[in-house]
């Protein structure tokens, strides 16, 4: 078999080694690409001969994966996989599985990373010392994480690792989700609908998957439930919020602020993208998931996912 990696997974080569070390020796061929390339016709290069490949979340459109002509399976060393065409899979017959939970620590941790430095105006500090500036002066006066009540759409992993973490800081939980999860209520939320939660939290974050149900699942109408001193925090998919009635109300003063990691396009953003002139947000270019840590542990997840593959006993299946 050949398997090929088209993308970096942001790891050392040692550690590379280390867990292809095994196809090598049962004498499977396996090819490295050490850089990201979005030109359709190297990707092409790429996938030709493969019969799996290992990639990260750069995007793989279905003229590439129709191209491949012995693919079998392709590991996505991501949790979402909407940046490969599934329709192509789907009629070439080919088989995806990902890396979900490698970065649910990491992801948690930056949620409370987010809401901490926006309720403690952590950024503005920053600026207003080198500034010579003061708390006084500058109107710094911040607010506590403890006692406030924080809305957690979606309770997976990701989603209770956050209600983990809040817990420890005091925090009344809300949730929403399909199904309620003994889990999360053994955690303390109290599963309510979705209007309930946004009227009553003095903080929203989102954890739920990108799907044509979620698509805006945060619109104008939802956002007109919230608190005007509500944060809403988006570290899962930027198009579960509607991103211009998010700016619109921000601007407006009808949502206190806003914590962003992801958005409907992958950063770099153009300088005058709606969230970008906002003044009352924090912006991370897509960051979450990034960590050293969640790095090995996604790439041990991609090679386990081939080994299975190979073994005819597929794991973390998508397709």
């Amino acid at each position: 078999m050949r398997i090929a990696m088209i993308e970096p997974l942001n790891v050392s080569k040692e550690i590379i080694d280390q867990l292809s070390r095994s196809l090598k020796d049962n004498n499977h061929e396996f090819v490295i690409y050490d850089n990201v390339t979005n030109d359709v016709e190297e990707l092409k290069k790429r996938v030709d001969g493969a019969d799996a490949l290992i990639i990260a979340n750069n995007k793989l459109p279905g003229e590439v994966i129709e191209s491949a002509n012995k693919l079998k399976f392709i590991s996505v060393a991501f949790t979402g996989v909407d940046h490969v065409d599934k329709e192509a899979c789907v009629n070439k017959g080919v088989k995806i599985s990902n890396c979900a939970g490698y970065s649910d620590q990491a992801v948690a941790e930056l949620v409370i990373g987010m809401i901490i430095s926006k309720l403690r105006n952590l950024v503005e500090c920053n600026i207003a010392v080198r500034q010579g500036k003061t708390m006084a002066s500058e109107g710094l006066m911040g607010s506590e994480l403890a006692g406030k009540t924080v809305g957690i759409v979606g309770t997976g992993k990701i989603g209770l690792t956050v209600a983990k973490l809040l817990s420890v800081f005091g925090c009344k939980l809300l949730g929403y989700d399909v199904v309620a999860k003994k889990e999360g209520e053994d955690l303390g939320i109290k599963y309510v609908s979705l209007e309930e939660l946004l009227k009553e939290s003095d903080i929203v974050t989102l954890h739920t998957p990108l799907m044509e149900g979620t698509r805006n699942l945060i619109n104008e109408d939802k956002l007109k439930l919230m608190k005007p001193s509500a944060l809403l925090v988006n570290c899962a998919r930027g198009p579960v919020i509607d991103i211009e009635a998010t700016a619109k109300a921000l601007k407006e003063k009808r949502l206190a602020g806003a914590a962003i990691d992801v958005f409907e396009i992958e950063p770099p953003l153009p300088t005058n993208h709606v969230l970008v002139t906002t003044d009352n947000t924090l912006l991370t270019p897509h960051v979450a998931f990034a960590t050293s840590e969640s790095m090995v542990r996604r790439a041990q997840i991609a090679f386990d996912n081939i080994y299975a593959w190979l073994d005819d006993k597929q794991i973390n299946t998508i397709l």
